[in-house]
């Protein structure tokens, strides 16, 4: 690097400008950083007509470089918008914009993280394929691809493997309980008496394997569907935790679950 400002690197310090974080902590990659928003529960809402748009708070747009005319971010604020931090020096033409956007305001407010409490697995579930049928074993052998067996770590999963967050899924299983109903919840690990919500952000150990809590492991529309319908709505902010496996090892029924 020779220290030059960059479209990723400008567009890294204004998120870090609007989310009060470090900017050394906001990855460049656009995939990690939609992960790292989400660890947040924070999103980007691309702007459709951003030349015209007008906000009454701060977004992000990309403007030409006065040095070179290529995009440079910006933060905007106003109705309407002019900048309001231009860390490269750009022109007044706005290219894009983005608002960085919580990802529920109200419709279904997360309970506020307490502490997570130590769990106890219950159950352990792999599925060799995509949308293939799952099998519930005694153990499992954890690497940082994903547990051995299962369709994420072999790269065949419904998503894309080798992100942050996809080696493996945890679920509550009062939650399971809740919905009265058999599910293919399509989880690697249920897992009860924990709270899964608290862990994002924070490690914790399955047994003799050392994970990291990425974001929640929303429901989906592909979910939903496997299961004839009516489980979208019931696990919003409850479909469990995506994370990763920092450490591997074999996880096995009745490990424990201990927040670090």
């Amino acid at each position: 690097m020779d220290g030059r400002h960059t479209a990723a690197s400008t567009f890294a310090a204004c998120v870090a400008h609007l989310a009060g974080a470090p900017a050394a902590e906001v990855p460049l990659d656009a995939g990690e950083l939609r992960l790292w928003l989400g660890e947040r529960g924070l999103g980007l809402v691309p702007v459709e007509d951003a030349p015209s748009f007008s906000w009454a708070g701060p977004w992000i747009a990309h403007r030409p470089s006065r040095e070179d005319g290529e995009p440079r971010a910006v933060v905007m604020f106003g109705v309407p918008s002019g900048p309001i931090w231009d860390p490269a020096g750009t022109k007044d033409e706005v290219l894009d914009g983005f608002v960085l956007a919580p990802l529920d305001v109200a419709t279904w407010t997360p309970a506020a993280a307490g502490e997570a409490g130590t769990g106890v697995v219950e159950a352990l579930v792999l599925a060799p394929a995509a949308e293939a049928q799952t099998v519930t074993v005694q153990e499992a052998v954890a690497t940082p691809a994903g547990l051995e067996g299962d369709r994420y770590a072999a790269g065949a999963g419904t998503f894309a493997s080798g992100r942050a967050g996809s080696a493996l899924t945890l679920v509550d299983a009062e939650v399971l309980e809740s919905l009265g109903r058999d599910v293919d919840h399509r989880r690697n690990v249920v897992v009860r008496g924990t709270d899964l919500n608290a862990l994002v952000g924070r490690e914790f150990t399955l047994g003799e394997v050392r994970c990291r809590g990425r974001r929640l492991c929303e429901p989906c529309a592909h979910l939903d569907r496997l299961n004839d319908g009516g489980i979208l709505r019931p696990l919003v902010h409850r479909g469990g935790l995506r994370a990763d496996i920092v450490d591997g090892g074999t996880i096995r029924v009745g490990d424990q679950l201990t927040p670090r």
